[in-house]
């Protein structure tokens, strides 16, 4: 699971984030709480700081969601739970805040996050303010439950990822959108939306094959990726259809990468049948203010945008009269 699909499994399906449904992960914080017998047993996700950070479960409440618990730190580059009986006997963590004062923590359970390929996503962990020392059995069964919680971010990954391009599908990247919206309507900041669909794209699969048109839709993905920042987010709404979300970017800047993107697309060439494959593409650029549109409001000015480019002769971008 890349970076990018994490991040939408937190900011989708974790309670305490913007949408998505939380109820699996609730179901499986509370049934560890109850296999270990604490009151508090949450799910710790890495952000961008590389820290875990406390994301859902039963005592985020208490400790705050993103809040980073010393233990989980040593957890997450650990092969095998980890266990803390005593954090006031532990010269690891007797000095630590969580531990010293505040809370008062006193025991840690945790197991890494992994995913199949072998990544690491954070943790399910249980902790409590009495020291304890949990059986064979008890580790297994919150082994059982981190795995599960594994796989349900994993199956979210797969339904909201095009499987040829990599691209968010249409609802991924929608949902996306979504959180980030909000996100940047808190903080006051403009969103760019930028449509983009592939001109005369049935001539590729009829001229050249499917495969070849697969491998083309790749390699626009890939050279769009190649021109955008960390942060920025490619979604494929349709067969050759694609929308970029560009958060907190003014409209100028967003319309020279607009263009950028264009011209990387015009100048893809696939070796394909003892010739070479190439094609261009429309595009439309509309922005999202803080409070004055909805998502699928901003995302119909952009395709507005998009089919004035086709209208005026494709290969070219076209900003919706709003930025202008």
């Amino acid at each position: 699971m890349g970076k990018e699909a994490m991040e939408l499994a937190y900011k989708t399906a974790i309670p305490g984030a913007d949408g998505g449904d939380s109820s699996a992960f609730d179901r499986i914080t509370r049934l560890a709480s109850t296999v270990m017998q604490t009151k508090m047993a949450m799910i710790s996700l890495i952000q961008d700081s590389g820290h875990p950070q406390l994301a859902s479960g039963p005592g985020v409440e208490t400790l705050g969601a993103g809040q980073s618990l010393p233990f989980c730190q040593y957890a997450v580059a650990s092969d095998a739970p980890m266990v803390v009986c005593d954090a006031q006997a532990d010269v690891r963590f007797d000095k630590d805040p969580m531990v010293s004062g505040g809370p008062k923590l006193r025991f840690y359970l945790g197991v890494p996050l992994r995913t199949r390929d072998g990544a690491t996503l954070g943790t399910l962990c249980t902790v409590d303010t009495s020291p304890r020392t949990p059986s064979a059995e008890q580790i297994s069964m919150l082994s059982d439950l981190a795995r599960m919680v594994v796989n349900e971010m994993e199956l979210r990954q797969m339904s909201l990822t095009d499987s040829l391009t990599g691209a968010l599908t249409k609802r991924g990247f929608e949902q996306r959108v979504e959180a980030e919206r909000i996100r940047c309507q808190r903080a006051g900041f403009a969103l760019t939306l930028v449509a983009v669909d592939l001109d005369h794209f049935k001539v590729i699969n009829e001229q050249f094959g499917h495969a070849t048109g697969d491998s083309m839709l790749r390699a626009v993905v890939d050279a769009c990726r190649d021109n955008l920042r960390n942060c920025d987010v490619i979604g494929r709404t349709g067969g050759e259809e694609f929308v970029i979300m560009l958060p907190e970017m003014p409209g100028t800047v967003a319309a020279k990468v607009a263009d950028r993107l264009r011209q990387a697309i015009a100048d893809l060439r696939l070796p394909a049948s003892g010739d070479v494959a190439k094609i261009t593409a429309s595009v439309g650029v509309a922005m999202l203010s803080p409070g004055s549109q909805t998502t699928q409001q901003a995302l119909l000015r952009a395709d507005i945008a998009l089919y004035a480019a086709k209208a005026r002769g494709r290969n070219r971008v076209v900003l919706d009269p709003a930025m202008l």
